[in-house]
């Protein structure tokens, strides 16, 4: 048990890191160029080629690199409705039963990401723009993206079985507060 305590720890903690230390930080790189273009484009009326692109794919980066980050604060949009009003257990065991539909979509994810990425990577595919700059990185961060968020859904299972099974959300919160004190 100690063991997957640490494995879970370990894929919640790069998760946590990689959301928090990296991630978060594209914003502002994003905002920059973006800043670059419009000055370049309205004040000196000469607009940049690569701006606007290089944003565009670096915010693919940024969506496919927080899916894990925000399970881990259950930040995912969902319905609240009735969700907000159930009981732990009960929350547990809804989110176990619909776990299904969230595992086949991220394994067919992984594969077709995966697909979809060795061919571009075989290729060394570029954007065919004026700039033309690669984007066999950007397709290869949608299986890595997959494979993070698949990773911590596997993490928030084991942590809505022990809940359901503790009639109480005391392992899930345990494990949150070391993630939170690490």
């Amino acid at each position: 048990m100690r063991y997957l305590n640490g494995l879970l720890s370990g894929i919640t903690w790069l998760n946590e890191r990689l959301g928090r230390w990296f991630v978060a930080y594209l914003v502002f790189v994003m905002f920059f160029l973006l800043l670059i273009e419009v000055v370049a484009r309205y004040v000196l009326a000469a607009p940049t080629i690569w701006a606007t692109e290089l944003t565009q794919m670096i915010f693919g980066a940024y969506i496919m690199l927080s899916g894990g980050y925000l399970l881990v604060h259950r930040r995912h949009v969902s319905v609240d409705i009735f969700y907000s009003r159930f009981s732990p257990r009960t929350r547990a065991a809804t989110d176990i039963a619909t776990s299904v539909f969230f595992f086949i979509f991220m394994l067919v994810l992984l594969k077709e990401g995966w697909t979809m990425a060795e061919e571009a990577i075989s290729t060394l595919e570029t954007s065919h723009s004026a700039w033309n700059p690669p984007i066999w990185p950007l397709k290869l961060l949608v299986p890595i993206g997959a494979l993070l968020l698949l990773l911590q859904g596997i993490v928030k299972l084991v942590q809505d079985v022990r809940t359901f099974f503790a009639g109480a959300p005391a392992a899930a919160e345990r494990l949150q507060a070391e993630e939170g004190e690490a």
